[in-house]
């Protein structure tokens, strides 16, 4: 039987006979049902349509994303340490040159995700790599197909390597995580739970980014604290394009800045 993918999220369920009868990751209000509705497609079905392509951003990181663009359009960052690889977030492809290329590099020693709305074919991920799946338990309730391979972590931090500590933030979800690589001048892997804005010099903060549900900026504040402390000179998001290679850091206090100026702005009658 095949395990389904929703079309709109790319999140994949378990084996049936048939598509689920909806997805609740696009049925929660961070995400959204299309009007034409709620569609279905398989791995195999966007292994015979779609590849994926990859893309140096610094030494030792890597980007890998699907053409056509696949759900979200997200894309998967591969680290590399001495002490192994990680995979940062997931993308719905993986075929048989991916495997390759990956294991080339030296495999994957775990794989982190920050959110449920990157989760897509995780399950699929860890099978192929013999890797641990790293989510945290305050978005366990957002799996859709439950497996051996998958990781809880609780409270604030978890380290996986000796150069790379997850660190939940919150924010856009209730377990929403960042990754620290502590290589060079040091980087955070945000995901979207810090978006980089397009002009690569701001960062925004939302409950939902289509749905455009913000954040408070008490929540923003309190999100910003907790990086306080991280050393860090880049920040490398969800999309193609979105890092801010240097100067990370102060992009981050400006932008909690701007944000919560304008959240908190009063307009006279």
């Amino acid at each position: 039987m095949p395990r389904f993918l929703c079309q709109t999220c790319s999140i994949q369920f378990p084996d049936s006979p048939a598509p689920p009868a909806h997805c609740p990751i696009c049925e929660d209000e961070r995400q959204y049902v299309p009007a034409r509705g709620q569609q279905w497609t398989t791995l195999a079905a966007l292994q015979a349509g779609h590849a994926n392509t990859w893309r140096v951003l610094a030494p030792d990181l890597y980007a890998i994303r699907s053409v056509p663009a696949v759900g979200i359009d997200q894309r998967a960052l591969l680290v590399r340490t001495p002490a192994g690889n990680i995979l940062w977030d997931c993308i719905a492809l993986l075929d048989d040159a991916t495997i390759a290329i990956i294991q080339a590099l030296g495999g994957l020693a775990g794989i982190a995700l920050s959110h449920p709305h990157y989760y897509s074919t995780m399950v699929e991920w860890g099978h192929a790599f013999g890797a641990p799946v790293w989510l945290h338990a305050a978005d366990r309730a957002h799996v859709t197909r439950p497996d051996p391979c998958l990781r809880f972590w609780d409270g604030a931090e978890q380290t996986l390597l000796p150069d790379l500590t997850l660190h939940r933030l919150g924010g856009h979800f209730a377990g929403g995580a960042v990754a620290h690589w502590r290589a060079g001048a040091g980087a955070l892997l945000s995901g979207d739970i810090l978006q980089v804005m397009p002009d690569r010099k701001h960062l925004g903060f939302m409950r939902s980014y289509p749905c455009l549900i913000p954040l408070p900026p008490e929540e923003v504040r309190r999100i910003a604290a907790r990086c306080a402390d991280l050393e860090f000179d880049a920040i490398y998001g969800a999309f193609h394009e979105r890092e801010i290679p240097h100067g990370a850091k102060a992009a981050l206090s400006a932008s909690v800045d701007r944000y919560c100026a304008w959240a908190t702005r009063m307009v006279a009658p």
